[in-house]
Order: C-alpha cells, then sequence, then structure tokens
C-alpha cells in the first residue's frame, strides 16, 4: 500500500515498503527539496497528467557503473566521424521539452508534465540537474537529462531526432562522469537500450547502501563544461 505524503513535512517512508511494482508513495510536491530528497533516498517522481504525484522505488534497480560501458563498433564509428558536436548545460528546457515531445508522439502520454518542467528547470538553475546536447549543423537534434547527487547521477530521460545522437551523448556523458570519479548512473527502469550499454539490475537494497555511502561526495556541481572529446 502507498503512503500518503505530507505536504508540509518533506520525508519519505524506507524503499523496502515499496510494492512490488516499486509504487512508494503518492502526493506532496514538486519541491527542490523534496525531489533532492527523494533522489538521496533511491526514489523518484513518475505520474501522468491528471493523476497525484506518484513516487518510484523499483527493485531490482537498473544501473551502469560508468567503467562498464559498452560501446558498440558502428557507435565508435560514428564518434570518430564527429558528426555531433556535443555540449552540456547549454539548452536544458529544450532538452526536457523534447524529451516530452518525443514521448507523447510515440505513447500518446508523457510523465514529463508542464509541473515537471518547472520543477527540473528548477533543479537545473541550482546546478543540481544537468542536460546534454547534440547537435547538428547547429540544431538541437538529441539529448538526455538527468540529476548529479554525491558520486552518483539519475538518468530521467533522453530523446533524438537523428539516429545515435542521443547515443553519443549518452557516451560523451558517461566519459565525464569516470573524469569525475562518479560511482553509478541510474537508469531507474529496465530498457534494451540501456543494457546494451552495459547497464545491469542491482537488488534495491545493494543500490540504496551504495548511494547512502556515496551522497557526501559531489561530482560536479553547478554548470557542467564539456571540454574536446
Amino acid at each position: 500500500m502507498a503512503y500518503l505524503l505530507s505536504d508540509k513535512i518533506i520525508a519519505f517512508p524506507q524503499t523496502r515498503h515499496a510494492d512490488e511494482n516499486g509504487l512508494l508513495a503518492f502526493g506532496g510536491d514538486l519541491s527542490s527539496a523534496r525531489l533532492l530528497e527523494a533522489y538521496k533516498k533511491g526514489i523518484f517522481p513518475w505520474y501522468s497528467k491528471g493523476e497525484p504525484i506518484l513516487w518510484w522505488s523499483p527493485d531490482p534497480r537498473l544501473v551502469l557503473f560508468p567503467n562498464e560501458i559498452r560501446i558498440s563498433r558502428s557507435l565508435k564509428k560514428t564518434i570518430k566521424k564527429k558528426i555531433f558536436h556535443i555540449t552540456a548545460d547549454t539548452a536544458f528546457k529544450s532538452v526536457i521539452t523534447k524529451c516530452a515531445q518525443t514521448r507523447l508522439e510515440e505513447n500518446g502520454g508523457t510523465w514529463i508534465t508542464s509541473d515537471m518542467v518547472e520543477a527540473y528547470c528548477g533543479l537545473h538553475e541550482s546546478g543540481h540537474a544537468h542536460s546534454v546536447e547534440a547537435w547538428m549543423e547547429g540544431d538541437l537534434v538529441g539529448g538526455l537529462y538527468g540529476v548529479a547527487m554525491g558520486r552518483c547521477f539519475f538518468g530521467e530521460s533522453m530523446f533524438t531526432i537523428v539516429s545515435n545522437a542521443s547515443k553519443v551523448a549518452f557516451v560523451r556523458l558517461v566519459d565525464f562522469l569516470k573524469e569525475a570519479s562518479c560511482d553509478m548512473i541510474d537508469c531507474q527502469v529496465s530498457t534494451e537500450h540501456l543494457i546494451n550499454f552495459g547497464a545491469r539490475h542491482i537488488p534495491r537494497s545493494h543500490f540504496v547502501k551504495r548511494l547512502e555511502k556515496f551522497m557526501g561526495e559531489p561530482v560536479k556541481t553547478g554548470r557542467w563544461i564539456f571540454g574536446d572529446w
């Protein structure tokens, strides 16, 4: 049974109380303080328009350890051709908006509601949420966004207009996170796309323990700047 959160007190039940689908709680708000507390505990919001805010902590959890990334030969060739110019934190709102639009077009719905866009833009302005952009001839053709806390990156969503754009952006992100001594990338739920990159499932209890261990050691806060690659 999901827990009802207080609108005034920022607190979450322990993740072990989530149901078999990973649903832990509902209600509360999308304030920066609540979102950061959620990620710190291994919890994230995911809901559709018209629903209350739903908070999830699935078991097992799909994660990618940066040193375990697998890059296909074809993708390596694409990267070497330098088809895309990859940047960070230059078009956060455009990236999250395009992620929402892509899901609307593909599925007829999205969890990236206008309230979610506003909330994550707030996290971006405070230096906690980041975007990676793939450009081609000056046009934004792919990208992704997520939240960085401690030595962890919590991936939220990605989009692609031109084939391989978001994949190249993701590889560049992982390269950057390696340099920043990131411990793991949270992929939230299982997708074949991320498993092909080397992501694997770990028990939620192990995931939460790693968060507790690495939350006090920040990756890079503030705006991220990618160097030559």
